[in-house]
C-alpha cells in the first residue's frame, strides 16, 4: 500500500512538472509572437538554461557570439554554492575566473563542488563579504585581468552600489540583477546599507532605469533583460555597434517580473570534470 502510494505521488509530481513546463513554453511562444519581439537584434529568442537561474546562459552565449571575447575570463559576485550561476556554463567550456561569496558554508560547498577547477587554477573562489568600499580592491587583486569578458553581480541588495564602485576593471559585458517591481520610468535604488539583509520581498536592488543611467555614465549600454525579469545585460558602448536592439533604454528593454517562469531542469544540477569535443 505504501509503495503504491509513493508510486502515484511520484507520477503526480512528474505530471505537474511536465504540465508546468508545457504551459511556460506556450506562454513564451505566445509572448514572442507579439510585434515587440520581432526585431532580430533582441536577445530573448536566444535564451536557454544550462546552469543559470533562467535563460541567462543562452543570452550570454548570443552576446559573445555577436561581440566576440577577449581572454574568456569572468568575475561573479554572489555565487552561492555555484549550482545556479551565470558563469558555470562558461567555466565548463574552458573559461577561467573569480567567484566571490560571503556565506562561509556556501563558499565551502562551492569549493567542494568545483574542486577540479579550483585545483587546476581555472577557478578562484574568495569567501569575502563585498562592500562598496572593498569591491574594487578585491577585483583588482583577485580578478583574472583588467578587462574580463564578463562581470556578474547578484547580491540581493546593494548590486547598484557595488557596480558603481567598480573602477579598476573594464568588463566587456556586465550582468546585474534588477528590481522589476520598479518599472520604467521609475528610477530608484535601495539606500546603501553595508549589511543589507534581503527579506524575500520587493525591497531590494535597483530599478532597471536606475541601472540604465548608471551604465551610461560608466560607458555601457543596456542591451536586454532575461524573460523572467530578473537580470539585465549591459555591453560596453565601444563594442555595441549595430548588434543590439536600440534604443538602449529601460523603456525598450524592460521585462516585467515573471518569477513563475523560473525554469527547472528535469535533473538537479551536477558538476564534474568535462572535456571539449572537437
Amino acid at each position: 500500500m505504501i509503495k503504491t502510494l509513493q508510486y502515484w505521488l511520484r507520477r503526480s509530481r512528474l505530471f505537474l512538472t511536465n504540465w508546468r513546463a508545457l504551459e511556460q513554453q506556450r506562454y513564451w511562444e505566445h509572448t514572442m509572437a507579439s510585434p515587440r519581439y520581432s526585431d532580430p537584434r533582441r536577445l530573448l529568442r536566444h535564451g536557454a538554461k544550462a546552469y543559470s537561474q533562467n535563460d541567462e546562459d543562452g543570452i550570454l552565449a548570443e552576446i559573445f557570439r555577436r561581440i566576440g571575447t577577449s581572454g574568456r575570463t569572468f568575475i561573479e559576485i554572489g555565487t552561492g554554492a555555484g549550482l545556479e550561476n551565470n558563469t558555470v556554463a562558461l567555466l565548463l567550456q574552458g573559461w577561467r575566473g573569480l567567484w566571490i561569496e560571503s556565506d562561509n558554508a556556501k563558499a565551502a560547498q562551492a569549493r567542494a563542488n568545483f574542486a577540479t577547477y579550483v585545483s587546476s587554477g581555472q577557478l578562484r573562489i574568495e569567501n569575502k563579504f563585498v562592500t562598496r568600499e572593498n569591491v574594487d580592491t578585491l577585483l583588482q587583486k583577485s580578478g583574472p585581468d583588467a578587462e574580463p569578458d564578463l562581470l556578474s553581480i547578484d547580491v540581493d541588495g546593494n548590486d547598484y552600489h557595488l557596480w558603481q564602485a567598480v573602477e579598476s576593471v573594464s568588463p566587456r559585458v556586465v550582468v546585474v540583477e534588477y528590481n522589476a517591481s520598479w518599472f520604467p520610468p521609475i528610477s530608484l535604488a535601495v539606500t546603501y546599507q553595508e549589511g543589507f539583509d534581503w527579506r524575500a520581498n520587493t525591497y531590494f536592488g535597483a530599478s532597471l532605469k536606475a541601472l540604465e543611467l548608471l551604465a551610461e555614465r560608466k560607458g555601457y549600454h543596456l542591451v536586454g533583460c532575461c524573460f523572467a525579469g530578473i537580470n539585465a545585460f549591459f555591453v560596453r558602448a565601444d563594442l555595441c555597434g549595430s548588434h543590439f536592439c536600440e534604443p538602449f533604454t529601460a523603456e525598450n528593454h524592460y521585462e516585467p517580473a515573471r518569477y513563475w517562469m523560473l525554469r527547472t531542469a528535469g535533473h538537479p544540477p551536477g558538476i564534474g570534470p568535462v572535456e571539449m569535443i572537437e
